[in-house]
C-alpha cells in the first residue's frame, strides 16, 4: 500500500517586526504560503487591522509568527491572534519563539507581579479553533516552571536552538577543541544533557559583600575553545566575567551562544569587535538566534555576532 504524505500546507501570518523570518520560514518549503495583514492604526493610536483574504482561509491549517518585543506591539498582535481562530480554520498554531518577561520572574516577595504568569494566562485563552487547541511553539522558554502556567486551550509545543549550534561548532577548525561552558548550574541543567558529548566548564556567581563574582566551579577550560552557552542575554555582564574567568584558567578563546539575544539599551554594542587588539582578548564569536527580530537588524555584519536561524526548525514544528 502507497504511504500517503502527511504533510501538511501552512498559511503564515506574520507580525510587522518578524517579516524577514517568515520570509526565510516560506523558504523552507513550497507548502508554507505567506500571508498579509494591514496593520494601520487610527488617529488615537489605537489598532485599526484587517486580515486580507479572509474568507479563503476557512477550512486551513493556520499560523502567525509574533515578536512580543516591547508591550506597545503587543496587543496589536493578540487582537490578530484571537481573531484568526474563529474564522473557521482547521488548525491554529501560535509560533512565539521568544517568550519574554519570563526572565524577570523572581517572586521574591508579596506584591511582585508574575507577568510571565499573566501572558501565559492570555494565550491559554486563544479561541479553540476547529482543530482544536491552539499549538504554541516556543523556543529555550526561561524558567522551566513556566511551562505549567499554560492552560488546556493551548498546547505548548517547547523547542530549543541547541540544534543549530551544535551543527555550527562542527563546521569550526578547531571543533576537537571545543570546550562548553555554563555561566551557572541553571544553564547546566537546562542544557548539560542535549551537549554531553562535549567536554564542559561549569561557572558559579557567588557574593562577596555587594558584589556578584563568577567564579570556576569545575572543569577545565585550558587550551581550548570555550563555549559558553545559556538560553538568554540581557545586559552581557555575567558573560563578560565568565570570559574573564576563562580566559585567566588558560582558554585559548571563548565565544558564546544564547538563543535570545535580547540586549535590551543596545548592550550588544559592548561585544562589538573595534580593532584588532579589541577582537584578541574579545569573544572570538558570539552566536544567537533570529528570535529577537529587533537585535537581528541591529547586529547586521558587526564581529563577532553571527545569527544560526530558526527558520528550518519552525517550518519543521509547523506540520506536527
Amino acid at each position: 500500500m502507497e504511504k500517503k504524505s502527511n504533510k501538511k500546507e501552512v498559511l503564515l501570518f506574520h507580525c510587522v517586526e518578524s517579516q524577514d523570518l517568515a520570509l526565510k520560514i516560506a523558504s523552507q518549503s513550497d507548502l508554507i504560503h505567506l500571508q498579509s495583514i494591514n496593520w494601520r492604526s487610527f488617529d488615537d493610536g489605537f489598532p485599526n487591522l484587517f486580515i486580507n483574504n479572509a474568507q479563503d482561509i476557512r477550512g486551513q491549517h493556520v499560523a502567525f509568527l509574533a515578536s512580543f518585543s516591547s508591550p506597545a506591539v503587543i496587543f496589536e498582535q493578540l487582537s490578530v491572534i484571537f481573531a484568526l481562530p474563529r474564522l473557521f480554520v482547521a488548525s491554529f498554531t501560535l509560533v512565539l519563539p521568544f517568550f519574554p518577561t519570563g526572565s524577570f520572574e523572581r517572586m521574591e516577595e508579596e506584591g511582585d507581579v508574575a507577568t510571565a504568569f499573566t501572558m501565559a494566562r492570555i494565550l491559554s485563552n486563544i479561541p479553540i479553533s476547529r482543530g482544536g487547541p491552539t499549538s504554541l511553539v516556543i523556543y529555550d522558554i526561561h524558567a522551566l516552571q513556566e511551562r505549567f502556567y499554560f492552560g488546556d486551550h493551548v498546547l505548548p509545543c517547547f523547542e530549543t536552538g541547541i540544534p543549530l549550534l551544535k551543527q555550527r561548532l562542527h563546521q569550526l577548525s578547531d571543533s576537537d577543541k571545543i570546550v562548553v561552558a555554563f555561566p551557572d548550574d541553571g544553564a547546566w541543567k537546562r542544557f548539560h544533557k542535549q551537549l554531553d558529548h562535549f567536554p564542559m566548564v561549569v561557572c558559579a556567581k557567588v557574593r562577596e559583600g555587594d558584589k556578584r563574582i563568577v567564579r570556576l566551579k569545575e572543569g577545565s577550560p585550558t587550551g581550548c575553545h570555550v563555549v559558553i552557552v545559556d538560553d538568554l542575554v540581557q545586559s552581557g555582564g555575567t558573560l563578560i566575567e565568565c570570559q574573564k574567568v576563562l580566559a585567566a584558567h588558560g582558554a585559548a578563546k571563548v565565544s558564546a551562544y544564547v538563543t535570545h539575544g535580547v540586549f535590551p539599551k543596545r548592550s550588544w554594542e559592548r561585544f562589538v569587535h573595534k580593532n584588532e587588539a579589541d577582537s584578541e582578548k574579545a569573544f572570538a564569536y558570539f552566536w544567537i538566534t533570529d528570535s529577537c527580530p529587533l537585535t537581528v537588524k541591529a547586529i547586521a555584519n558587526k564581529a563577532p555576532f553571527e545569527v544560526l536561524s530558526l527558520a528550518g526548525s519552525i517550518a519543521d514544528a509547523l506540520q506536527i
